[in-house]
Formats: structure tokens, sequence, C-alpha cells
């Protein structure tokens, strides 16, 4: 295309690093000086970056330029700033294709995100949606992305998106050999409006346990805690499994919410821009903490941020030991977890509800009717103590699942279905909303002592029976506060102003009664 002998210069190009969930603007400088021919990458590059010498020089041969047979230094600035992952192929490659001057185009506004492949064409890039935002607010008026990633970066309002496939391509438009990409995203449908009524199980197909599905009901109108104890078998995974069906469809901002967590940790699918339907994550018990509340050598989100706005299902809850347990005491109350590292600190969202499944001892048929227990007194004891008395605090609601009679299970009619469920928790989770409009509150698990005071008031009758609860039961002030925001769920889903007695005693129902 041009010669060998070519002119130089100093170029500068933009493009963006991801330090958790936020992003940094990186200014990225190639210079090309007369010497041996070197390609040095420098600014705090990991290995994904270093390796990316290789793609920018086999991409910009094969795009039909001429790559510089001299000495190559690339720059990322802030040079304190760690570099991770490849989205800096693209800014590198054109840096190069500007300094040996064989394209001559205006930058100085226009921000560049994309992993090269080998023959020039443009890769899927985690973290899109927030180093597009941050580029909006920085007063970018041009977006380069790759075209996969083009509905993912349009989520952002008001941004001029530039989607190309491969580096000739946008040469070609930097060239003025063909006109500026149009991505033309059509008018977004309201997250309301998408299908979610499709759970994945409904509460109509699960026999019994009435009183499982109301506690159930509660949770998800008010975002509260839930574990459920019983023997195996008696349906507890299946009704967690059932819990998304009956919770409030996503707003907009919490699908954006949503929708940046699994972008920055490359777990959004390509032919789903917008995350709607809330998350549903099921670790297993043998999980690190690390993978569990997020970490790593460049600390990405863990299961418990995969869970934001969503369910965390904890399965065989006194398996996962008491040190991971203890790590969610803090995620549980702030609805955000800090990962702390020599370099600085992060901090990734955490606003989920934990569902937890347990049974009652090791064998799992202690108290059980239908079948004896193998279980010492001792082991029994162990076993439920693995869970702290400061954990159980942080937990809403305690319901037991019994084992299924053979009546039941055989019955041919069907329950009340998850949509019906569903549309008393929107319901009721609508009231919280318009209760605390102005506040960065949403439902009524998130409420502190002083909204507790403002919005929790309760008739006499109400307050003697709290009084003799917290005397009998030697509750402490945390549980107090729990009691009270669970009663006030339990009346906004019967629409009642004032918080009556018949609230506080099914708020009262659903505390441990012993050591668990």
């Amino acid at each position: 295309m041009l010669s060998r002998n070519i002119k130089t210069m100093l170029a500068k190009v933009y493009s963006c690093a991801l330090a958790g969930l936020e992003g940094t603007i990186v200014e990225v400088e190639v210079d090309i000086s007369p010497g041996l021919p070197f390609f040095a990458i420098v600014g705090l590059p990991d290995a994904a970056v270093s390796e990316a010498k290789e793609r920018v020089r086999s991409a910009v041969r094969n795009s039909g330029f001429t790559f510089p047979m001299k000495h190559i230094c690339a720059n990322l600035a802030p040079a304190d700033l760690k570099k991770a992952g490849p989205s800096y192929d693209l800014p590198i490659a054109i840096g190069i294709i500007f300094s040996s001057q064989q394209v001559q185009f205006d930058v100085s506004d226009t921000l560049f995100l994309g992993e090269l492949s080998l023959d020039g064409s443009l890769r899927h890039t985690n973290g899109i949606l927030s180093m597009v935002a941050l580029a909006y607010q920085k007063g970018f008026k041009n977006i380069v992305v790759p075209e996969v990633d083009a509905r993912e970066a349009a989520l952002v309002e008001g941004v001029n998106i530039l989607p190309f496939s491969s580096l000739s391509q946008l040469a070609s438009y930097m060239l003025g050999e063909i006109p500026a990409p149009e991505f033309v995203c059509s008018e977004s449908t309201p997250v309301e409006a998408h299908d979610n009524n499709a759970p994945l199980v409904d509460f109509e197909h699960i026999k019994g346990q009435e009183h499982v599905k109301r506690a159930l009901e509660v949770a998800a109108a008010g975002g509260h805690n839930i574990v459920m104890f019983g023997p195996p078998g008696s349906g507890k995974t299946l009704l967690a499994r059932s819990l998304p069906g009956i919770l409030p469809p996503m707003t907009n901002e919490e699908s954006l919410e949503v929708t940046r967590i699994y972008s920055a940790s490359g777990l959004l699918p390509s032919d789903t821009p917008l995350i709607y339907k809330r998350p549903f994550r099921s670790p297993h018990h043998t999980i690190s903490d690390a993978g569990l509340v997020g970490g790593g050598h460049f600390p990405k989100p863990g299961e418990i941020s995969l869970s934001h706005r969503g369910v965390l299902f904890l399965d065989e809850l006194p398996e996962f030991g008491q040190s991971l347990l203890e790590v969610l005491r803090q995620p549980l109350e702030d609805k955000i977890v800090t990962i702390s590292r020599a370099r600085g600190s992060l901090t990734f969202p955490a606003n989920f509800m934990l569902v937890g499944a347990m049974n009652p001892c090791p064998c799992g048929y202690y108290g059980d009717p239908y079948r004896a227990c193998t279980c010492s007194p001792g082991l029994v004891s162990r076993y439920q103590k693995r869970i702290s008395g400061p954990f159980l605090d942080r937990i809403d609601i305690f319901i037991e699942v019994p084992h299924i009679d053979y009546e039941k299970l055989s019955d041919e009619r069907l329950g009340e279905q998850s949509k019906n469920v569903q549309q008393r928790v929107t319901e009721a989770r609508l009231a919280q909303r318009r209760r605390f409009e102005g506040t960065k509150l949403a439902a009524n698990s998130e409420m502190t002592p002083v909204e507790v005071r403002n919005f929790c008031q309760t008739e006499e009758a109400a307050q003697s029976l709290l009084k003799a609860a917290m005397k009998q039961m030697s509750l402490s002030a945390r549980a107090f506060h729990r009691i009270l925001k669970l009663a006030r769920t339990i009346a906004d889903i019967e629409k009642s102003a004032i918080i009556k007695a018949n609230h506080i005693a099914e708020a009262i129902q659903y505390r441990p009664r012993r050591q668990v």
C-alpha cells in the first residue's frame, strides 16, 4: 500500500481502562523512531496487553497497511494504573497507523475500544457498557466499538456509536472511502413489557407447602432474606427456584445495573445486550471466598454481585463453612462489597436476596416424624452451630419445610399460579417505591432504624405483642428492627397503612425458635 520509507510522528488516541465496574480514560501514545525493529508497550500492561504486540502486528499487515520496521513505543497513560485485557488492541493499531502517517484523521473527540483478530477483524470486548458510559460523561462525541458490541454500547443514551467489523473498514472510513456507519437502535421496549412470567418453577406445580409459599411471597414483597430448613426431598430447592417467578420485573435502571456487572465479568450473552430477568445464582458450597464475594489479582465481581437485584441461593447452607458465611455479613447489611488490595480498593454492588436451604442435621432427619435420625446429639449440635448467631440475626425469615404427605403429592389440583402471586408482590413493591421516593431505598428490607421509626407505625395491640416477644425470645436490637420491617411488608401486601397485631404475629412466627 505505502512504501516502507515512511514518515513518522507522535500519535495520540484515547481508550478506556476498567477497574471493577468503573472506567478510566487512557491515553494511548505511539511513537515511531529510527532504530532496530522493536515494539514495546509500557504503562503497567498485563500479559494480555503485552501480547497485543503480535496481534496488532498481524492485524495491521492483514488489513493492507505497512507495519513500520522501526523502534515502536506505545505508552498507556496514566502509567501508574494497571492495564488489563485485550481492549487496547484497536487504539494501539490506530496509533501505529497514525504515527506512520498512513492515515490522517482527527480523533481528539473519539474513543476506541476493541480486541483485534490476526486478520484485523474486531472481537467482542468485556465491559463495553461501563466504558461507553464513562466516555459519554467525559465529553467524547464518537465511540468506536466492535460491531458485535453495538447494541450493548447503544444502551447509553445520547452516544454516537460507530460500529466497525474490522480495522480495514475503520481505516476506509477515516480515509473517506466509505461513509460513517449508521447504527439505528430500535426504540427500546420497556423492561416491564418483556416476558417475565416464565419462571424456572411455577408455584402451581408445587404440591403442598402453602405456608412456605406464603413466606416466599412475603420475602419477595420486601426483599427479605430467607432460610428454609427441613428433611431431604421436602422441596426446598424447588421452592427456591420458584422465587424469581414471583419477584417483580426489573426497572430499566435495575436492568442497566445488572447488565454492567455481567458485561464487566464477561458473562453477558452475545444475543442479550440488556438483562431484564432477575439473576438467580446457585454456587456450590466448595466455592472460595474470592469466588463468592469477588477478588483476584484484578478484582472481579463474585457471586454476590452477580446476584445483584436477584437471588443468591445457598443450598446445604452449613456446608459452606463459617468463614464463607461470615464474609456475607457485611454485604447483607450494606448492600455493597468492598475489596481492598495494596493498590487500592474497589466497590461492587451486592443488593441481593439471600435464600438458604439446609437440613436440620447431617443425616437430614432430626425431628422428622417419619424417619429416625441416626446422628448423635453432639453431632447435631455441632452441625447446627456452623451457622453463627450474628449471621442468623441478618435473616428475616426462617421457615420449616416439612415432609410432604402422599395425599398432597397425589392431589391433581393445581395451586395458585406464580403470576398471580407476582401481581401482589409487584403492588407491594410499588407502594414501597412511593414510600421511599426521594431516597436511595427501594424495598422495606433496606430500611435503616431511621426509616423504621418513620414508616413502621404500629397500633397499640401490636406494640404490646412485640414487647412481650422481645422479653420472651430475648431478641437483639437488630432482630427488633427486622420484625418491624417484616411486619411492614406483610401490611403492604394487605394494603394496610398501619402495622396491626396480626402482622406482628406473623412476622414473629418467622423468627427461629432455636439455634440452628
